[in-house]
């Protein structure tokens, strides 16, 4: 399998696709400045509730709504935790190694937050969901920094091996080599990515999370809650911890400074892999040169059509989300009724699969899959489902077909579901239903452009306009198009892109930074 990550950066956000077989099967947008509360960001925070009867405590850590931890997500070293933050406020903590650190007794698994906790009390926390609606994130107290080949965890003593690893004695190297160069009071978790990985690679991004806890250390000196004191590294660049491998084989981006980013990252994490990092310069934008943005506007919405003809309709609740197969036109006369709809069923369970992933959807998933008598072809249906779900990082449990022909899935929910419009509100009626003249419409560019020329003074402009109108624009060639008539008249190029994004009476000028020119 052949996978890409494609990296659209924009001054406002930077949007992550992730391609297998050139199919898109997941797609991350993250805004620019702003508070992310990000899966992994470690925070000092300030406990404001304990409550009780829920077993839980409310903590300031600076979003609008108060995070939530429960007693269950304090993790066995929470008063060892709370110890070393106090102790390196106040002083008495002068290094982050934990050599000399002496840890406190684990917590109860059946005792109570008030226990533990107080209000008022400093403490630092690790998001473990973010903000979700009208919910705040929800945090944990059990740290842990992840790396390219080892996650590491502050104040355990334990080495785990991933148990995808299968090779016994390659796990008894990696727990040997573990016990031999972690840190006391730290415990590891060595991932499956480890495996057959020279002493060097290991060590070396070992010393890395140190670093990053001994960052941590520094911040929470001087830190006041709530405050971040050390950030999850950015998407692009978890994306190539968690995937990068040798199936692997293209990361485009279309802006130089994350392109710099990615490239020294990736010379940490897998140098040998440099080449496959390419920085993308074409005229048209990187998602429409690259095939994403029309499989964004056929995959996002309320009904999916596949190859054959069948179709899905995809409902959303607070908790719930149902999908709907439906045959459509596809129906092949020289099969049976069972052996119709076990074929659609069939490619249905690959793009519910797939559908899962690309909009991150959690909780309660119920898919209605076409009704089928044959309880081999039931099995069948649940197992093609199950193997479809497994590279799915997401957790997840998934339920035999009912007699109704439901299966019913429960995945993990850590981020709000990815949501795109892909129905889009007319730019010159702006809903009403009715539109200017489309004669004049080129006329009304000309109007736009020549305000921004003559009374901005704007210089190296690019008008994005619908392919159909750029092919207009263009047309008549050298010397006789418009594009050649704006030339003679303002004595400057103005470059004309086509975006197929964009409505086909819609068009956007951009000055020399790629800043949108708002008239």
């Amino acid at each position: 399998m052949n996978q890409e990550l494609i990296i659209n950066s924009t001054p406002n956000e930077v949007v992550i696709a992730l391609l297998n077989d050139k199919r898109l099967v997941e797609l991350h947008r993250d805004k620019n400045n702003s508070n992310k509360f990000s899966v992994g960001d470690i925070y000092l925070g300030k406990a404001k509730k304990v409550m009780t009867g829920l077993n839980a405590a409310f903590v300031d850590v600076g979003y609008e709504k108060d995070a939530f931890l429960h007693y269950l997500d304090l993790g066995p070293q929470a008063q060892s935790l709370i110890k070393y933050v106090e102790s390196t406020q106040s002083g008495k903590q002068t290094v982050s190694n934990l050599m000399y650190f002496k840890n406190e007794r684990e917590i109860k698994k059946d005792g109570k937050i008030n226990e533990i906790i107080k209000s008022g009390q400093n403490l630092l926390v690790q998001v473990a969901k973010e903000p979700i609606s009208a919910k705040g994130p929800r945090i944990t107290t059990e740290i842990s920094l992840a790396g390219r080949y080892l996650v590491l965890i502050p104040f355990a003593d334990k080495i785990s091996v991933s148990s995808k690893i299968r090779n016994f004695e390659e796990k008894n190297r990696l727990k040997e080599l573990m016990q031999k160069i972690k840190p006391k009071n730290f415990g590891v978790i060595v991932r499956t990515v480890a495996e057959n990985k020279s002493v060097s690679d290991l060590e070396g991004d070992l010393n890395d999370l140190i670093s990053r806890w001994d960052e941590c250390f520094q911040a929470i000196k001087t830190a006041q809650p709530p405050m971040r004191v050390l950030g999850e590294v950015d998407r692009s660049n978890a994306f190539l911890r968690d995937f990068l491998n040798a199936s692997f084989n293209a990361v485009h981006v279309n802006d130089p400074g994350v392109y710099e980013d990615l490239k020294s990252y990736i010379k940490t994490i897998a140098p040998d892999k440099l080449d496959i990092l390419k920085l993308y310069n074409g005229k048209l934008p990187i998602f429409d040169s690259l095939g994403v943005e029309k499989q964004i506007k056929g995959l996002f919405g309320k009904t999916v059509h596949m190859k054959s003809g069948a179709y899905l309709v995809i409902e959303h609740t607070e908790a719930l989300h149902v999908f709907d197969v439906n045959s459509g036109n596809r129906a092949k006369s020289d099969n049976t009724q069972e052996q119709n709809a076990l074929e659609v069923n069939l490619e249905a369970a690959v793009e519910v699969a797939r559908q899962l992933r690309l909009r991150d959807m959690g909780g309660i998933i119920v898919v209605d899959f076409i009704d089928m008598h044959s309880p081999e072809n039931r099995k069948l249906l649940f197992d093609k489902l199950k193997e479809e779900m497994k590279t799915d990082r997401a957790k997840h449990n998934i339920l035999p077909p009912s007699k109704f022909g439901l299966i019913q899935i429960t995945r993990q929910r850590l981020r709000p579901e990815v949501n795109v419009e892909v129905l889009e509100t007319c730019p010159s009626c702006g809903g009403t239903g009715q539109v200017q003249p489309s004669i004049l419409f080129v006329d009304q560019i000309e109007n736009t452009l020549r305000f921004i020329i003559k009374e901005q003074n704007h210089k190296n402009i690019t008008l994005h306009i619908h392919p159909y109108i750029e092919a207009y624009v263009k047309k008549g060639g050298l010397f006789r198009s418009r594009q050649w008539k704006w030339y003679f008249e303002y004595k400057q190029w103005v470059k004309v892109l086509p975006n197929s994004s964009q409505g086909i009476m819609e068009y956007k000028f951009f000055n020399k930074d790629m800043d949108e020119i708002v008239v």
